[in-house]
């Protein structure tokens, strides 16, 4: 009878943490089709296409610069404080922000007020996913059977490519049943205006859900007194730091072929597939949503691989795969044929499960229960902002200054750096998160 009652209460964790990052997720990356879509021609003023694109991303990239400072935050209070009660105001932030961005004034009615506001607000949600990885992947792993933390930890990082689905549902959906100037003038605010369910999945958090069972001993230790060594004296942050730099600067290289590739398949094709064949915008959308689809059960296969086989095998394999799988990206979309082009990003997104779904369980183990929270999510935003930050931007410079060919030497030289960081990374599906 516990054993059914425990494997409920993991099923609904679980289940919770999927449909709360899913949303979070979906917002951060509505903004990316967005920035590749939309806010070129209305909050840019006069600027030219590739200008006003350029721009665009820049501002993307403003939520990955915050991505660190949202982990620092986030995670000092994860470790204080408990990881269900950060996810619950990570949550509740990224709801707010992206409602506002719904509501922005465009360049035609404020002015330059207008790209700066919405610079301010993507920053606001790179706070918010900072700090909603770490509580959603701890709330998992920590509370997960310790021989099936991958398969479960893989629930957080669905979130990811059920965000992406989510958010191209939205814009193809108000695409399709609004004209082009309707679209341009009302209709890509609906999907943004929708954040606002974030902030009740938050509240069901936070009445529903308990904190973990690790955090919950460590809090009972240091009450007893029993846990004097593990108490910490300065701030959770700089203490992973202190105990733990190695750890967290290859965790953050193991992130940066994740972190480049991805925004290129989810934000840069968009514009380069528009931009180079007879596509339309919802033909690339549907291409992305498809390949968004196929990574989400290849990320639990691979997941539940890693739970018998171990983390860094079927991750560096990934890492392999991609670097390779970069050469025959764009030529595939070159060829302006659907088909090839849905086959180019599922490819590249297929591989990318291999990494990314193991993820949640590998960062976990690789720190202590006091620390756990912060750096995890430290490695993990310090890959976020130096691999996708400007993924995006990077990869147009690449295109129109040289050739379409260097963006993928550049997906290839993120993966290999990867490879190595991983490769030096001790193996880890075997630890007691509650040691």
């Amino acid at each position: 009878m516990n054993q059914i009652k425990a494997e409920s209460n993991i099923r609904k964790v679980a289940l919770t943490s999927l449909s709360g990052t899913s949303i979070e997720w979906y917002d951060f990356f509505l903004y990316g089709a967005a920035a590749g879509l939309v806010f070129p021609k209305l909050f840019f003023g006069d600027a030219d296409p590739t200008t006003a694109l350029i721009l665009s991303f820049l501002t993307f990239a403003a939520g990955f610069i915050a991505r660190p400072i949202g982990g620092i935050i986030f995670g000092h209070f994860g470790d204080t404080i408990g990881r269900k009660k950060t996810l619950v105001t990570a949550l509740m932030l990224m709801g707010i922000s992206s409602t506002f961005i719904g509501l922005l004034p465009t360049y035609d009615t404020i002015g330059v007020a207008a790209p700066i506001l919405l610079t301010l607000l993507r920053f606001c949600q790179g706070i918010a996913i900072g700090g909603q990885w770490g509580g959603a992947m701890l709330l998992v792993t920590e509370s997960a059977p310790h021989d099936r933390r991958g398969y479960y930890g893989a629930y957080a990082q669905a979130g990811a490519p059920v965000g992406v689905i989510l958010a191209n549902i939205a814009f193809i959906s108000v695409s399709t049943l609004t004209t082009e100037e309707s679209f341009l003038s009302w209709g890509w605010r609906i999907p943004f205006l929708i954040s606002f369910v974030l902030v009740l999945i938050s509240m069901y958090i936070q009445l529903k859900l308990e904190d973990t069972k690790s955090f919950k001993e460590l809090q009972e230790m240091k009450a007893s007194g029993e846990g004097e060594a593990k108490v910490i004296k300065t701030s959770p942050i700089l203490e992973a730091i202190r105990r733990y730099p190695a750890r967290i600067s290859l965790a953050a290289g193991a992130f940066l072929s994740i972190q480049v590739t991805f925004y290129i398949l989810v934000a840069f094709i968009l514009a380069y597939g528009v931009q180079t064949t007879d596509l339309s915008r919802n033909d690339l959308l549907m291409a992305v949503l498809i390949g968004s689809a196929v990574m989400v059960p290849m990320q639990f296969l691979f997941s539940d691989y890693s739970d018998r086989n171990g983390r860094k095998g079927i991750f560096m394999t990934g890492a392999v795969l991609t670097a390779l799988w970069s050469f025959a990206i764009f030529p595939l979309v070159d060829t302006g044929n659907f088909y090839f082009v849905v086959l180019a990003i599922a490819g590249g997104l297929t591989f990318l499960g291999m990494m990314y779904g193991p993820q949640a369980a590998f960062f976990a183990e690789l720190f202590s229960t006091e620390v756990r929270y912060s750096g995890a999510s430290l490695g993990y935003q310090i890959g976020a902002i130096i691999g996708g930050s400007f993924a995006p931007t990077i990869a147009t410079l690449l295109w129109k200054n040289y050739d379409i060919f260097w963006v993928s030497v550049y997906i290839a030289f993120a993966s290999l750096l990867s490879l190595v960081s991983v490769y030096f990374l001790t193996e880890t599906y075997q630890k007691d998160l509650n040691e």
